[in-house]
């Protein structure tokens, strides 16, 4: 049924928060909003032990619990929680976990960004063909579609993002634009430029790249033909030939590695710290690919990696390709998902809805010149380069990816059954995994906690004791589809219950960790206790499933890399037809192509199952509520 517009405006602050008078519009609620919680200890590792118990045997069971009600009972578990009930009394301090979280997972994280950190979307293509498979006009429209939300986010009056009503923060916002990340030891740091005094772009083709103005000699927005103009004048530039000194394989290194090499480039040449600022203080940088690829695996791994040479992964990236396909890259250190997710959308909505100026008009008067920007190396970079470059393609080597666009139902079917899709999908997930290895996967998915100030994310824990039991029960056989279908259900609701913990901050994974980091600052600063060196915290951390989910109409794929070398990366989306899962593993951590062949394959064949249960016991429902005719009298 329809819902009924509501004849009553939204009320403005919502109730429980208030409009700071002299913040921007976007960061009106932020005052108001509510610190990171903490939560009861007991609580905590109430649902930890719930969480780990279907990872493992009865006597590890036994084990761990045994380490658990020795913690929570024990003065060190009471004075860690103390400590960080101080941390996060601590006056200007938003967020207990912010600070550490984001060194701990971000910056302090020294493998590649890509393929372990960044994460791409790829765009649907534009309706309009002729503009749609034009690189130069596809790169065009996609910047003249994102000025505005770059002025609206950096005036501040980008409206906030809410869900049921609460506001979310929009801290992370100030990342979006002119901003970028610096390989720096032993923790990565990151800069925020004025856009009104840099304000352009920088595009790198043929691994050369280009500062292009935003503006005219007049200081107005270029036109969407002026700015396909200087595209092309971009392609002409660069020509016919790749750069064999790329800039931006460095960025695809090991962070150590890039902070030395860094320090290489910049000492070779007193210009070149100038020319990385250029790049460093754009907009954007927008990445003209010579590939076209076609299929989604091509353009979703290509959107990804690129050849590290045609990018530069410290910023977020558009990627057109010569057949006008298109892409995002993000780095992920200081946002996640969400806010580029929204960007994204705006972006491609207003092209489709037409509410972006693309006509297409005579470029008069003289545009402003597009600069090249030539950096200086001598031997010592341009070996640091060579070795940089074969290590990225060793990397590449190691990894696979395999996208299934699955269209044998999406939503519209999960929401017939009255079924959470999201919770569908992870059932999916889990009976997949099962099939590859016999038993539950030990899975993460991420839940923004945004609704608090500096909020980022939480793990919600998919795996429990009600989803071994339906898969057990799938493999099983057991022949009630009614029987089945109740332990799905079961199934559901917990991961429902335990999503709805995560997005309110009363999860695990973060408030053990924030636990652990104040070990240094108690009164026992050498002795771990034994909940962390338990095997159970190991297995129950080391995330063979790592899962995420975006869903939009505007893209047509997503995806990032796996988080441990024998696990996988399950990035997915549900539309109301489909549901798209891409899967990326590691040779080295031993899921090899077959591997990642084989659950790409049982996912499909465990979405079909579940639908197949869902059909018999509703088939079942029906053939029970027929009344049986009545017995002939004799």
């Amino acid at each position: 049924m329809a819902r009924k517009a509501s004849t009553t405006a939204p009320q403005d602050p919502p109730p429980g928060y208030a409009i700071d008078p002299k913040a921007v519009p976007m960061l009106r609620y932020q005052a108001s909003l509510p610190n990171l919680p903490i939560p009861p200890l007991e609580s905590t590792c109430s649902k930890y032990l719930e969480s780990v118990r279907p990872l493992l045997t009865p006597s590890e069971f036994a084990n761990t619990k045994t380490a658990v009600e020795e913690f929570v009972a024990s003065p060190h578990a009471a004075e860690l929680q103390k400590l960080l009930q101080q941390r996060a009394a601590e006056p200007g301090r938003d967020s207990w976990l912010s600070e550490w979280w984001n060194d701990v997972a971000y910056m302090g994280y020294r493998d590649p960004v890509v393929v372990f950190v960044s994460y791409y979307f790829v765009h649907v293509d534009d309706a309009v063909k002729s503009r749609g498979r034009d690189q130069a006009k596809r790169a065009a429209s996609l910047i003249k579609a994102m000025l505005p939300f770059r002025d609206l986010t950096e005036s501040g009056r980008l409206e906030p993002e809410k869900v049921r009503g609460n506001p979310l923060c929009m801290a992370s916002y100030k990342w979006l634009f002119h901003s970028s990340r610096y390989p720096t030891k032993p923790s990565d740091t990151a800069r925020k430029f004025d856009a009104k005094t840099h304000n352009h772009i920088v595009v790198v083709r043929k691994n050369k790249f280009f500062v292009v103005p935003l503006t005219n000699a007049q200081g107005h927005d270029l036109s969407y033909s002026e700015l396909e103009a200087q595209f092309n004048k971009v392609k002409s530039l660069a020509g016919s030939e790749s750069s064999p000194v790329s800039i931006g394989s460095f960025t695809a290194d090991n962070r150590d590695s890039w902070t030395d090499n860094r320090a290489k480039l910049i000492a070779a040449s007193p210009k070149n710290a100038e020319l990385l600022e250029k790049i460093e203080s754009a907009m954007i940088v927008v990445a003209l690919d010579d590939g076209a690829p076609v299929t989604r695996d091509q353009v979703s791994w290509e959107t990804w990696t690129g050849n590290a040479r045609n990018r530069f992964f410290d910023k977020h990236q558009i990627v057109v390709f010569e057949n006008g396909k298109s892409g995002f890259l993000g780095e992920h250190s200081c946002m996640d998902g969400t806010p580029t997710l929204r960007m994204n959308e705006f972006i491609l909505g207003s092209i489709d809805k037409g509410k972006v100026d693309l006509a297409e008009t005579p470029v008069s008067g003289e545009l402003p010149a597009v600069e090249e920007l030539t950096f200086e190396v001598n031997p010592q970079v341009t070996q640091a380069l060579k070795e940089a470059e074969r290590r990225y393609a060793e990397l590449l080597g190691d990894h696979h990816m395999k996208v299934l666009n699955y269209e044998g139902y999406g939503k519209d079917l999960m929401k017939k059954y009255k079924i959470s899709p999201d919770a569908w999908a992870q059932m999916v997930k889990q009976l997949a995994f099962h099939k590859l290895e016999g038993r539950p996967g030990v899975c993460y998915e991420s839940c923004q906690t945004r609704k608090f100030k500096l909020g980022r994310t939480e793990v919600i824990r998919s795996v429990s004791e009600q989803s071994k039991e339906w898969v057990d029960a799938m493999e099983g056989g057991i022949s009630d589809p009614k029987k089945v279908r109740e332990l799905f259900r079961s199934a559901v609701a917990r991961h429902g219950q335990y999503a709805a913990w995560a997005a309110d901050a009363q999860g695990v994974d973060r408030h053990l960790f924030g636990l652990k980091m104040l070990i240094p600052n108690s009164s026992q600063p050498k002795t771990v206790p034994k909940i962390y060196t338990d095997k159970a915290f190991g297995q129950s951390n080391h995330w063979e499933l790592s899962t995420s989910q975006l869903s939009s109409k505007y893209f047509d794929g997503w995806g990032y890399g796996e988080v441990v070398p024998d696990g996988f990366g399950l990035s997915y989306s549900i539309g109301d037809d489909y549901v798209r899962w891409t899967v990326t593993s590691s040779t080295k951590g031993g899921r090899g192509k077959e591997a990642n062949e084989k659950l790409v394959h049982y996912l499909a064949e465990a979405a079909g199952e579940v639908r197949k249960m869902m059909e018999a016991a509703a088939k079942a429902d029906a053939a029970a509520a027929v009344p049986k005719p009545e017995t002939p009298r004799l």
